[in-house]
């Protein structure tokens, strides 16, 4: 069976590997979760997925997740398919549960096949950029979660953002006890532990 997390975040000519959680309509939230796609819960009435939304392996933000990515075309993808894809840019954002404010930026990308590579790929408009900001909000409807968005950053500040968040993930350990380690030690200025350290 396929570890979807311990995939690497960067494949065939540096283009993100993104593995679909939630198709592109769907009016559900599925999470990739115990190495299978789950039912997570409902969306608001009337509200659908404008695109394939998924998450980048080997990687971690501030929530102890895997960062978020949303695949901006026209195909609506099953969960579990890898689309390989170029970073278009990210949407900063703060995240409020339960008192506690983390990052839980959202990285935009469009497909980019490799054996088929794709002319280059517009910005995203100001009225695309502000629908999206409506989709995310409405999309965190009665979870307890209130999100304060901090800006739109190019493709450039993307990238090096998606480098800071890749993380080898070793085989032994689970996934969020490692992230959550490591956001301890960056915190506390401590080294972050190495693979060979936690086995």
């Amino acid at each position: 069976m396929t570890d979807y997390l311990r995939l690497p975040a960067f494949g065939k000519g540096e283009r993100v590997q993104v593995v679909i959680e939630t198709p592109r309509g769907a009016r559900a939230k599925i999470k990739y979760e115990d190495g299978n796609f789950r039912y997570s819960r409902p969306l608001a009435l009337g509200l659908a997925y404008p695109f394939d939304w998924g998450f980048i392996p080997s990687t971690c933000g501030e929530d102890g997740d895997p960062l978020d990515a949303l695949v901006i075309h026209d195909a609506a993808s099953p969960p579990g398919t890898i689309i390989p894809s170029r970073l278009i840019g990210v949407l900063e954002v703060e995240q409020t549960e339960n008192g506690e404010t983390k990052r839980n930026d959202r990285f935009i990308v469009r497909p980019d096949p490799v054996e088929y590579p794709l002319p280059d790929f517009p910005e995203l408009s100001a009225r695309e950029k502000s629908e999206l900001e409506q989709f995310f909000t409405a999309s965190v409807l009665h979870t307890g979660k209130t999100l304060r968005f901090l800006g739109w950053k190019d493709a450039a500040a993307a990238t090096a953002s998606l480098r800071q968040g890749v993380r080898e993930i070793p085989a032994k350990d689970g996934w969020r006890g490692l992230f959550g380690a490591i956001f301890r030690t960056q915190k506390e200025g401590q080294n972050i532990p190495k693979r060979n350290q936690q086995q």
